[in-house]
Formats: structure tokens, C-alpha cells, sequence
């Protein structure tokens, strides 16, 4: 189970595909039908609140689709511009579809699951759902169990090659 933050979320194109190539392939539906849809496939869904770090006390709580096949989590921009949240660059992102597309990003701290990461934030459109991208996921220990589909907390957050009993010349 793989979806693609391109099937969800529209925005700036930087390499616009020909109509034909489009795909809407379930995920790129919009509104309550797409909720349906997602709902029947057992996609995981999480609540999730996005603060801003400057402001801490401003923030935006949803529920955001589990998405392990974006690195970046996605939140629709008016809820950003809601808690102060303000564009500090753009990445393009490759869409599920092979199209590229350009988008505002910005840094912003990410509680779910009773864990905290700080994260890259893309903006999305008004209507996209929020998604909740595999590096929040796995900064915090959590992963989706391929038979039950439900997150699970990980007894431990990996950190390879790290030994202890070394000393820090900083």
C-alpha cells in the first residue's frame, strides 16, 4: 500500500503531463466521495497537530492520511497561513503520475501519536487532505503494520551505526 502525495494535492506545475496521462487512480479524488474510497481500502488515518515553532501556542489539529509513499508531510495552506505558518522556499516533487510539480515548503513542529518531530511542511491546496509523510513517521519510532494496517509504536526509535561510550570533540 504505496499512494503518492501527487495523486492527492494540485499546485504549481513545473513540468505539466498531457491531460491523458493524468491519473486519478482513487487517491486524486476529491471531497467525501474520496473519503469513502480511502476509508474502504483501510488506509490509515491519524490525528496530527501542526505548530508553529515561533509561536508554539498557534497551531492546527486534523486527521491526515498515512502516506509512506511521500517524505514530506502535506497541509492545506490556508491552515499554515491560519497559525502564522509562511513559505520559507519551494521543492519540486515528483508526482505519482512521473509529472514534477513545484511547491511551497516550510519547517514546522509535527505532534502525533503523543511524539513531537520537527518537519518539512508542504502547502497545499485548500482542499487537499493533510498528509502525514514517512519522515515524521519514522523519526518518531512509527510504522504501519502490513497485516493489521494500523500504526504501531516502534519499542524503540532506530539510530544506526550510532556507539555508545565514545567521546564528542564539539
Amino acid at each position: 500500500m504505496v499512494f503518492k502525495d501527487g495523486e492527492i494535492v494540485r499546485g504549481k506545475p513545473a513540468r505539466e503531463p498531457p491531460p491523458q496521462e493524468r491519473s486519478d487512480g482513487g487517491a486524486g479524488l476529491r471531497g467525501e466521495r474520496a473519503r469513502k474510497e480511502i476509508d474502504e481500502m483501510g488506509v490509515p488515518h491519524v490525528d496530527v497537530t501542526i505548530r508553529n515553532p515561533s509561536e508554539p501556542e498557534r497551531s492546527w489539529k486534523g486527521p491526515f492520511l498515512v502516506d509512506t509513499g511521500a517524505i514530506d508531510s502535506l497541509v492545506p495552506r490556508p491552515c499554515l497561513e491560519a497559525i502564522g505558518i509562511e513559505p520559507e522556499g519551494q521543492r519540486v516533487y515528483e508526482l505519482a503520475d512521473g509529472s514534477e510539480i513545484e511547491m511551497d515548503v516550510a519547517v514546522a513542529r509535527i505532534e502525533f501519536m503523543g511524539e513531537f518531530v520537527g518537519g518539512t511542511i508542504t502547502f497545499g491546496d485548500a482542499d487537499a487532505e493533510p498528509l502525514l509523510g514517512a519522515t515524521a513517521l519514522e523519526s518518531v519510532g512509527v510504522e504501519i503494520d502490513p497485516q493489521s494496517q494500523h500504526l504501531k509504536k516502534l519499542p524503540a526509535v532506530r539510530l544506526k551505526g550510532f556507539r555508545t561510550g565514545r567521546s564528542s570533540t564539539c
